[in-house]
């Protein structure tokens, strides 16, 4: 087999693949979270699912902020390797994907952290995963529920907007994903 005529594949570490397993279960969180959080919102307080509701969301966001404590040194491990050996090409369009992903790690976790600031401010200890009770992060603080509202309401659509864009950046991925899904969804045929 002549291999000087094949051409050769990137080779991706296993840091890497770590980091993309990583990023498709962080996307369905927040993909959960962007779906339950304006139901929830708009149910009325006297229905029975709500505060369950409210609950599961606190509880995957806060899931969500430790997965992405971990993204975050899985990335730096990344990042060492590859940068310790060669450093980037500061072209154009490499630093507009390291502004896309810096904003949106900064999203990853400033969202959460408003979450915390609403709940918090609200009434003291009822942030839990899965039923057990998180220490407070902010003092309880009814003048600051508002504020904490308003933050994590703005700040989340904001997300979802680079969430968007980031999809759109990387529309490749997502039709080649798609074609997968849809090809493993098809009846087989006798």
């Amino acid at each position: 087999m002549n291999t000087a005529n094949t051409p050769s594949k990137p080779r991706q570490n296993s840091a890497f693949k770590h980091l993309m397993s990583i990023h498709w279960w962080m996307s369905i969180g927040y993909l959960i979270l962007f779906l339950t959080g304006p139901i929830m919102a708009r149910l009325p307080r006297e229905l029975f699912i709500r505060s369950p509701m409210y609950d599961f969301h606190k509880s995957i966001g806060t899931i969500a902020m430790a997965v992405l404590t971990w993204r975050i040194l899985v990335l730096l491990r990344v990042w060492w390797r590859k940068y310790t050996k060669r450093f980037p090409k500061f072209t154009p369009a490499w630093l507009k994907t390291v502004a896309l992903h810096t904003s949106l790690y900064i999203f990853m976790w400033v969202v959460p952290i408003t979450g915390f600031l609403l709940s918090n401010s609200f009434k003291s200890n009822n942030v839990r995963v899965f039923g057990f009770v998180i220490p407070d992060i902010f003092p309880e603080n009814s003048e600051m529920v508002s504020v904490g509202r308003n933050l994590h309401f703005w700040l989340g659509y904001t997300f979802l907007a680079f969430t968007i864009l980031h999809t759109i950046e990387q529309r490749k991925v997502v039709r080649s994903l798609w074609k997968k899904f849809t090809k493993s969804i098809k009846p087989k045929k006798n």
